[in-house]
């Protein structure tokens, strides 16, 4: 019968540091905004059924709503990976051991 393994003293070093990998708040809007642009062009052939768009209108509008949906996304992405370069930097800074081959905080 095997008995339970105590674990090892814990060592009164510095703690270590987080790497925060997870998207910023601004980030998470910026995303959010661009999913609202893309549904909005979604429902253009509604609003054409409807009468309160024109074909014309629709088709300036749909052009718009896709460029802004496409600006939105790679803005979250670059907040996102700006994000990303400034924890890894500062956990860097903290005497982390980062390297070529990955971070072995």
């Amino acid at each position: 019968m095997s008995q339970p393994v105590t674990p090892p003293p814990r060592t009164a070093g510095p703690s270590p540091v987080v790497l925060d990998n997870a998207p910023p708040r601004r980030s998470k809007i910026t995303g959010g905004l661009a999913a609202l642009a893309c549904a909005a062009c979604c429902a253009l052939p509604l609003l054409i059924a409807a009468g309160v768009l024109t074909g014309a209108g629709a088709a300036i509008l749909e052009q718009t709503l896709l460029a802004v949906a496409a600006g939105l996304v790679v803005l979250a992405l670059g907040m996102w990976w700006w994000h990303r370069r400034r924890s890894a930097q500062r956990a860097g800074a903290a005497g982390c051991g980062c390297g070529s081959t990955g971070c072995g905080c």
